[in-house]
């Protein structure tokens, strides 16, 4: 089973004695590792079903399931593979019960949590919602309820969100849903509070293994050692060097407390790196060098030394976004071979910077370039106006009391029912604490609600139960896909659409949208897609129920289809290339105020900085790192001179990070609008050549 792995890699896959801690450099194999010790385990006898792979998202999961797959066959099938988020959603599904939580419980996504929570304000502004909700989520993060939250308030805007956090907790109770921090929250309070539901999932969970463990944060933390028990039967698998996540949670202290946690943890470094040059792992290895270390390591390659890294000055964006473009004509037109092959494809090029608003300008220069690229990150598919209406439906069926999706389905499309008669709906509703669906059927409900409008909202809950009944009963793809059409065609949603746009045009791609994700949602039915989920589901083949493959929607954040690999460019913020790796990289914007971001009292690199700011400048260098190890073959850094801020262009300076590189300035200067000219200098001389020797010839 430890065919092909170098020794630290075997060492890690064949300790099974207890915790352990796989230092995973970049490019070093990690997801090798943790297959192959999937495998390890099956052999030494443990049962596929009790064996728990943590990925932090959903593509990660079914990577690492279709990895599995190929490795250990038809057990991989019964590994729990799936997203810390998703285990809690499995964990809640279970045993929720003793937390007073329906099973059919919603899951908000974060739009219907802000009108939660301006409501709770009394109609506030979107804004102050929006800052509500990150505070609140914030805490819940570190494992604060409301009471803790307020006790460790420090200013008065804290101790309003204290109180508005009380009313949201009560809010989601009485609409029997949660948000996606409960998905860590909730389980870590079953865990601790419940023994017996503690016993049973440490004895359902032989070992757990951890991707990604640098990403953790507190609470996901708990939740592992809960699991894990006394025994510590887990294997952690991370890279403190490529911590970017703390502005959401994550910490590294959680690397800090497991050999304090468990005193006998077996800690394990992967150092060789099988993606990138010696020139390019040098200047990595040098970036990283003056951030503390919690355990020293230093990658190296057998890759060779390969193409130095080249510094590129440009005098504005323009500039820059001209240059780089020059320099994805000249690879592609040069004849370097490296490891046998010659890396020419457009998919073999990325350009990535710090922030979305860079993206703009290099997109007009490939455009102008004739070559074809894609934005990562774009907005996902279940975004979608069109598709958040369909899933506003679906939770509907599957929980009545969520209130969000009720008023969502009853107002699209339009049926008559106006916000007044939902205000009285929701005031009594209130009164007599029942969600919006429970009070449409209470026998009091006539004394507010108008006699010509109360047959609207009766017949809308029929409608309801309904549907739900009938998808209940869809099982398969066919039936499945039948049924939404019908549905469709029954609250005339295309209509609705073609009605809400300007163009026929937009109506169409929304419409197509929808036709897509029912597609998509049949194919899920009949066992034709993995569960990317991977929760409450040991086998993904089996056909489904609609209303089973419905409880599934809320957990995706995309559609879960490969997507084509394309023959493009690829554009990425350097927080969404984490994971992925490219022939030839272009880092761009590297100036001081981009990356590193503008700190707060770091000015002019001079001042004694606070311990905030050093954080942040630690975690920015941890970024440029993830940047430089993306490159397998070449790396190209770029800073401009001057930058457009609002009107004015004003002057900048190259970011530290780039002389922390540590590089040979006489080699790494570079214009490639000079090697494109020479190049297409040579193309003339050879053609001029070739036509004199056939003159010659003649």
């Amino acid at each position: 089973m430890s065919h092909g792995l170098n020794l630290a890699q075997q060492e890690a896959v064949n300790y099974m004695h207890g915790p352990c801690l796989v230092l995973a450099g970049a490019g070093s194999g990690k997801t090798r590792v943790i297959t192959h010790k999937i495998g390890r385990l099956i052999q030494a006898g443990l049962k596929p079903e009790r064996i728990a792979a943590i990925t932090f998202t959903n593509k990660a999961a079914a990577e690492m399931r279709e990895r599995a797959k190929d490795l250990i066959g038809r057990d991989a099938r019964k590994v729990v593979v799936c997203t810390f988020h998703a285990l809690g959603v499995r964990m809640m599904r279970e045993d929720g019960h003793v937390l007073g939580l329906k099973k059919a419980f919603s899951i908000l996504d974060s739009d219907d949590v802000t009108k939660i929570l301006r409501d709770c304000g009394g109609s506030v502004d979107i804004a102050t919602a929006r800052i509500w909700q990150w505070t609140i989520s914030k805490w819940k993060n570190m494992g604060l309820n409301a009471a803790q939250a307020a006790a460790a308030a420090v200013d008065d805007n804290e101790r309003i969100t204290a109180e508005i956090m009380v009313q949201y907790e009560e809010r989601l109770l009485a609409y029997q849903s949660v948000d996606f921090d409960d998905l860590i929250g909730m389980p870590l309070k079953l865990l601790y509070d419940f023994p017996e539901v503690r016993a049973k999932w440490q004895a359902m969970l032989g070992h757990i293994l951890v991707d990604e463990y640098q990403d953790t944060n507190a609470t996901q933390y708990e939740v592992l050692k809960a699991l894990a028990g006394e025994r510590g039967q887990f294997t952690a698998v991370g890279d403190d060097d490529q911590s970017i996540y703390g502005w959401r949670g994550a910490t590294l202290d959680n690397l800090k407390k497991l050999p304090v946690d468990y005193p006998t943890l077996k800690v394990i470094k992967l150092e060789q790196n099988y993606r990138s040059t010696s020139a390019i792992l040098r200047a990595a290895n040098n970036v990283i060098g003056p951030n503390p270390k919690l355990f020293p390591k230093t990658l190296f390659s057998e890759l060779g030394e390969g193409e130095p890294v080249r510094i590129v000055d440009a005098d504005t964006e323009l500039h820059e976004a001209e240059r780089t473009v020059a320099r994805i004509i000249s690879l592609r037109a040069g004849d370097t071979v490296s490891q046998g092959k010659q890396y020419k494809e457009f998919r073999d090029f990325a350009i990535l910077y710090r922030a979305n608003h860079q993206a703009r300008i290099f997109e007009q220069a490939l455009r102008k370039a004739q070559i074809p690229y894609k934005v990562s990150g774009g907005q996902s598919f279940f975004d979608r106006a069109e598709i958040k209406d369909l899933c506003g439906w679906f939770r509907l069926w599957i929980n009545n009391d969520d209130d969000p999706a009720f008023l969502r389905a009853i107002t699209t499309p339009k049926r008559g029912i106006g916000h007044t008669t939902l205000a009285s709906l929701g005031s009594f509703a209130s009164q007599y604490k029942l969600s919006l669906f429970a009070a449409l059927f209470s026998p009091s409900l006539p004394s507010v609600i108008p006699k010509r409008t109360l047959e609207g909202v009766h017949e809308f809950g029929r409608y309801i139960n309904d549907l739900e009944y009938r998808a209940r009963r869809t099982i398969g793809a066919q039936a499945s896909r039948e049924f939404m059409l019908e549905w469709l065609k029954e609250i005339d949603y295309e209509r609705h659409l073609y009605e809400g746009e300007d163009s026929e045009a937009a109506a169409a791609t929304r419409w197509s949208n929808v036709l897509e994700f029912i597609d998509w949602m049949s194919q899920r039915a009949g066992g034709a897609l993995d569960d990317t989920s991977g929760a409450d589901d040991s086998n993904p083949n089996e056909h489904k129920s609609l209303l089973e493959v419905a409880q599934t929607i809320s957990l995706l954040s995309t559609i879960s289809e490969r997507e084509q690999d394309q023959n493009v460019v690829t554009l990425s913020t350097l927080h969404a290339s984490k994971g992925l790796e490219w022939p030839h990289v272009m880092l761009i914007g590297v100036t001081e105020g981009l990356l590193p971001f503008k700190l707060d009292d770091d000015n002019g690199r001079q001042k004694v900085v606070s311990d905030e700011t050093l954080q942040r400048l630690q975690e920015e260098r941890r970024l440029m790192y993830v940047g430089i190890t993306r490159a397998q073959r070449s790396l190209a850094v770029s800073w401009t001179k001057k930058r457009k801020q609002g009107r004015d262009m004003v002057p900048c300076m190259p970011s530290r990070f780039i002389d922390e590189m540590g590089l040979d300035k006489t080699t790494t200067k570079e214009d490639p609008r000079e090697k494109l000219k020479a190049l297409r200098a040579e193309f003339a001389r050879k053609a001029q050549d070739s036509a004199a020797k056939a003159a010659a010839a003649q």
